[in-house]
């Protein structure tokens, strides 16, 4: 989906686009809010992720996001945007693909889990990507499920190879819920703090079934993505 660089291009391409953006440090502060058809999301990035945070807020201020789709949407899992090809896309082309040619570094957290409304990076699969670098515009956030003891035990088991998962991040996953097979796979910035009734609604729509597997029939719009104050 997404070309890999190196780390030092990818930083003085980063450097450069924040230079031209003037990205400034009152703006590493700022909230993300993503007014979208059916809502509004306002999402919290983490300072552990400066990275993805910094990349995040330049691509915003830059209106990159204005008019992209919620292309990708899997009720109790996800919901998946940022694929700049998703702009005016006709009905029923498969997406996904689209970006803006860099990826970014991963940024595992060990704090910084799948609960239900983190927002973290989509990527390219290991086999062309083993060093699980994020793409450079697309992102999910989480809707998930919520799981039982006995479902996080099998999990544990089959598909985190033994990886214990920590007492305070299983009391969430049992309240909250989330995708915790994701955890340290893929890079988690942010929150949302406002609008995870949005983020229910977004996953309950009817999706295709055809090439744009998952693509919502009736075009789920991030209509604006802006900085906002911290209220």
């Amino acid at each position: 989906m997404i070309p890999r660089i190196p780390l030092i291009i990818f930083s003085l391409f980063v450097f450069s686009c924040t230079s031209q953006q003037k990205l400034r440090k009152a703006d590493l502060k700022k909230d993300i809010a993503l007014e979208t058809n059916y809502g509004t999301i306002r999402v919290r990035l983490s300072d552990q992720t400066p990275l993805h945070r910094g990349n995040f807020l330049k691509l915003a201020k830059s209106k990159y996001y204005d008019g992209v789709l919620f292309h990708r949407v899997i009720h109790t899992f996800m919901i998946q945007g940022g694929d700049p090809d998703s702009h005016k896309a006709a009905p029923g082309k498969a997406l996904g693909e689209g970006g803006p040619g860099y990826t970014i570094p991963a940024e595992f957290r060990a704090a910084l889990f799948h609960k239900k409304g983190v927002i973290a990076a989509a990527r390219e699969g290991d086999d062309v990507n083993p060093q699980k670098a994020s793409s450079g515009s697309q992102f999910y956030i989480v809707q998930g499920k919520v799981w039982t003891d006995g479902g996080l035990d099998t999990l544990e088991i089959k598909r985190l190879n033994g990886r214990k998962i920590p007492s305070e991040q299983r009391d969430a996953y049992k309240t909250v819920g989330g995708t915790p097979h994701l955890d340290q796979n893929y890079t988690v910035f942010g929150e949302v703090i406002e609008g995870l009734n949005v983020i229910d609604t977004i996953a309950a729509v009817a999706t295709s079934k055809g090439k744009d597997k998952d693509r919502p029939l009736k075009d789920v719009v991030i209509k604006k993505a802006r900085l906002v104050k911290r209220r």
